[in-house]
């Protein structure tokens, strides 16, 4: 994957846009606020021919067809609604949304069990949704991990939506940031990562994805087993309305996984990871939102 791509894209919008979209959408509400993002995706799909391309590249493997037009604007139109939603997510805003979710038993396993796991997710759907069921349950404590230059701008977005979220992710690239991880483990708390996307330096894995090999990374993977845990694919399905699907599935457990077969296990492990990650592409295509050529350079 030409995973680069996505790190070099300029940043549309800022802070300060992202403050005062926060504060219209908590003041009118999310029905009165889902009125301007009709307006907002419209823009984005006249004025942003990559992100097009890439649409349409996409959804031509996950629906098997050539899409429409209006295939293409509902995957804008998903992507917005997510991130207009985080505005009310990120504020415990739980009551303005149906979410339903399959395998939370997995998670309060991992509760009882007390040494946390990895919660590996994608640019598909909504995550915030997914720490939701965290933030609502007390017993349940998520945080999330991300590159330390994805960390910055993760943590001035939310920042921005809740200043009471201020520095909640750890940025990671450094043996501080890996002992930081060890001990939220050690505290039962469950690490959020995305499993899709590189930086473009790091140890990858070509996959058979969607009909073609793309690159996936590594480091998730490899982090999960140096620090001999258990990982789990969660993925928030945006599915119309106010309605929300989450679903955890167990991938990996890296507990009991000697040295000398860890590195099998990683690839192993990446390649249900993408395997899954494509079956729900195929069940709800529009929840896609990596807007770049994910097949590129493989």
């Amino acid at each position: 994957m030409k995973a680069a791509e996505w790190a070099t894209e300029r940043e549309r919008g800022s802070i300060w846009l992202l403050r005062l979209m926060a504060a219209l959408s908590l003041a009118v509400g999310r029905r009165a606020g889902r009125v301007v993002l009709y307006v907002i995706v419209a823009y984005f799909f006249l004025f942003a021919p990559r992100a097009r391309r890439a649409s349409l590249a996409y959804l031509r493997r996950a629906l098997g067809r050539r899409p429409t037009a209006r295939d293409r604007f509902r995957q804008f139109m998903a992507f917005a609604t997510t991130i207009h939603d985080r505005v009310y997510l990120l504020n415990d805003r739980f009551e303005l949304f149906d979410i339903a979710v399959a395998g939370e038993d997995l998670m309060w396993e991992r509760v009882r069990a007390g040494n946390g796991a990895f919660l590996v997710g994608a640019h598909f759907g909504s995550f915030e949704v997914t720490r939701a069921i965290g933030r609502r349950q007390p017993d349940l404590r998520v945080a999330m991990v991300a590159y330390e230059a994805n960390a910055r701008k993760i943590n001035a977005s939310m920042a921005a939506i809740n200043p009471a979220l201020a520095g909640g992710t750890v940025g990671l690239g450094s043996l501080d940031a890996m002992l930081k991880v060890r001990g939220l483990l050690d505290e039962g708390v469950c690490v959020g990562m995305l499993g899709d996307r590189t930086p473009g330096d790091e140890a990858t894995e070509v996959v058979e994805f969607l009909g073609a090999p793309a690159r996936f990374p590594l480091g998730p993977m490899r982090l999960a087993a140096l620090l001999g845990r258990q990982v789990i694919l969660m993925v928030g399905v945006y599915c119309g309305g106010n309605r929300y699907r989450v679903v955890f599935e167990g991938i990996a457990d890296f507990s009991a996984v000697g040295r000398e077969e860890r590195e099998a296990a990683i690839r192993a492990a990446v390649v249900r990871y993408a395997g899954r990650l494509e079956r729900y592409c195929r069940e709800y295509p529009y929840n896609w939102f990596n807007f770049f050529d994910f097949w590129g350079g493989v």
